[in-house]
């Protein structure tokens, strides 16, 4: 079994309903278990600044699924709720994003994906909740926490738990 992290991100619709459906697509499909889910976050938008904030969370499962076979099966969530990855606007609205940050403590480079996520340490939305269930966890010899503590998450605020 190996233990695998996944960002999840959106801002068009209801998405923190959104991600309650698809964290359980995400485990049914990859025989995975959930060991951990952060809070959600309000986050302002990355790269393309001219849409509206984004609800950010991150996720640790167990799973079986080799790394290529887990990207395949959040792609195929993601085309669930929507997501055409090819005729998208690069960092723009979206209903849903799923990023496998890391995998057990894999170094991967192939065409389709790259482990750890090659951004990981630019992006305190996805820094804050991940330090949230994993503040300990080494990512590419690099501590959560300690990365986070480099960066500044201004503007990223959690949200309430939902009902």
């Amino acid at each position: 079994m190996a233990s695998a992290i996944i960002a999840l991100g959106g801002n068009v619709g209801d998405v923190r309903a959104t991600f309650e459906v698809a964290i359980l697509d995400i485990c049914g499909l990859a025989r995975a278990r959930l060991l951990a889910r952060s809070s959600d976050y309000k986050t302002p938008p990355w790269g393309d600044e001219q849409q509206p904030p984004f609800i950010n969370a991150c996720i640790e499962i167990e799973t079986t699924l080799a790394p290529d076979a887990l990207l395949a099966t959040l792609q195929a969530v993601e085309r669930k709720f929507g997501r055409d990855r090819a005729s998208e606007r690069r960092w723009g609205p979206r209903t849903l994003d799923l990023d496998l940050i890391a995998y057990d403590d894999l170094a991967l480079e192939t065409d389709a994906l790259i482990l750890p996520h090659p951004r990981l340490f630019e992006r305190a939305f996805v820094l804050v909740p991940l330090a949230e269930i994993a503040p300990r966890r080494k990512i590419g010899g690099r501590g959560v926490q300690a990365a986070l503590a480099e960066i500044s998450s201004a503007g990223i605020e959690r949200l309430a738990a939902r009902d």
